[in-house]
């Protein structure tokens, strides 16, 4: 029910809300600059991804928040069935808040709904379900009736509102996890946030140059853009969910690297035919689906490491929304001094060093935090014989005791201290009191650094 729920979200915010086809062809419809109305949208998005998590303190209100936001964005989006008005710009912006609210809600039912190693897989599905919806709705409205799309965007919210209804919120709430990133400042989980959001806002400027340089040079192939855009981005996630344990999935992220270089070499040296966007779209479309479930998973493994989902949630992907806006931003100015292809090409290239610069150091402090992501997972992987011989080869300082044993091996198996405590019986406090002694005879001061060491080894 949490996957369905806010796939029929996210169907809404791209087929309309955020630069969709939808919300483009009525604007060209009735031939308004778009420059305006898309940057209000995204930068109202951008705002209620952020600031959601800092007033959502439970799943029951994330809910309420969930089920009042899509309400709201359908409200709203009724003035633009009617010729454009000042409404047009107010319904963006309250639709644009409420649906980053909804967004980062949902937060909460990913991290209650899905067990930790599998949110990679529901990160994919969403993303997958919603986009197949999605291309479904650009084909109406791009090549038959604008308002006819806009009717179906209403309806996914419809259909969202049903779905979330369904949803039972957790009774646990923020009791269930590690303390709050707002609340220690010293949590494992701050810094790598901070790294990632970085990554993702520098890397996704490349989309928002798609947006607003390469989309618009393909603009005469209307029916094949309708429905191919989003195809190869479909199935790089449908590759990447089913891709083997076995196979080193940070490798992938290279090869997406790979990807947008060629997206914009070819774009600057190919012509604007068919072929040459088939090209282009399946190399920057592929690329992005690489990514975006990269990130998208990552921040499902880190709910696990707070006490609000929302805000952790939020802020990730608010990002890659600030990112997108730049890019936009950034296309804008391009376009409007006529900057040739070619220079074009050359700045998204430089972008695209800026990470693959990052990417080794964003790895290696993820790795540090997120041992269990499927992007990272080291010691999971390893055999019993080869997780004790580990153990045995990094000698603590003083000898641990039976029940430090325990505990030492519920925290690499990526336990919080309130799982640690029900497995063994015993209280939360108690748990802290063990695992500050463990720290202590491996002299580190953290999880992080503990499991660290221990890969090292």
């Amino acid at each position: 029910m949490s996957i369905f729920a806010f796939s029929f979200l996210s169907a809404y915010l791209l087929s309309f809300q955020f630069e969709g086809q939808v919300l483009y062809s009525l604007l060209n419809l009735h031939q308004i600059e778009t420059s305006r109305y898309i940057l209000v949208g995204i930068v109202a998005h951008f705002v209620g991804l952020f600031s959601c998590g800092f007033f959502i303190r439970s799943s029951d209100s994330a809910k309420k928040v969930m089920l009042a936001a899509m309400g709201l964005c359908a409200i709203v989006t009724i003035p633009f069935f009617f010729a454009p008005t000042i409404l047009w710009v107010a319904g963006l912006l309250v639709g644009g808040y409420a649906s980053g609210c909804a967004v980062a809600s949902w937060g909460w039912f990913l991290k209650d709904y899905t067990p930790k190693n599998e949110r990679i897989k529901s990160s994919a599905d969403v993303l997958i379900y919603s986009n197949i919806i999605m291309i479904f709705i650009n084909v109406i409205a791009v090549n038959w009736w604008p308002l006819g799309g806009l009717i179906l965007s209403i309806l996914c919210l419809l259909i969202g509102i049903i779905f979330t209804l369904l949803l039972q919120p957790s009774r646990s709430e923020s009791s269930n996890s590690i303390e709050d990133i707002e609340s220690n400042s010293n949590n494992d989980i701050f810094r790598p946030l901070l790294l990632l959001c970085l990554f993702v806002v520098i890397i996704t400027v490349n989309s928002g140059l798609m947006y607003q340089v390469i989309n618009p040079a393909f603009q005469h192939l209307t029916g094949l853009v309708s429905w191919y855009w989003a195809v190869p981005y479909i199935i790089a996630l449908i590759l990447m969910r089913n891709l083997p344990e076995t196979i080193k999935r940070s490798m992938v992220l290279y090869i997406g690297m790979a990807m947008i270089i060629g997206a914009f070499i070819s774009f600057m040296i190919l012509g604007r035919t068919t072929y040459d966007y088939l090209v282009v779209d399946t190399l920057m479309l592929g690329a992005c689906g690489i990514f975006d479930l990269f990130w998208w998973s990552i921040l499902g493994e880190m709910l696990d490491y707070t006490g609000n989902p929302a805000k952790i949630f939020g802020i990730g992907l608010s990002s890659n929304v600030l990112g997108v806006l730049l890019g936009d931003i950034l296309g804008m100015g391009m376009t409007s001094i006529r900057l040739p292809s070619a220079e074009v090409a050359v700045i998204a290239l430089a972008i695209v060093s800026i990470t693959l610069a990052l990417l080794p150091f964003l790895n290696r402090r993820l790795v540090y935090v997120l041992k269990n992501h499927a992007y990272l997972a080291v010691y999971d992987n390893m055999s019993d014989t080869r997780k004790k011989a580990v153990l045995d080869e990094m000698k603590p300082l003083d000898p641990l005791t039976a029940r430090e044993l325990e505990v030492l091996q519920c925290i690499l198996e990526g336990k919080s201290n309130r799982e640690i405590a029900k497995t063994l019986f015993i209280s939360e406090s108690t748990v802290k009191t063990h695992a500050r002694n463990i720290f202590s005879k491996y002299a580190v001061t953290s999880r992080a650094e503990l499991i660290s060491n221990l890969l090292r080894s």
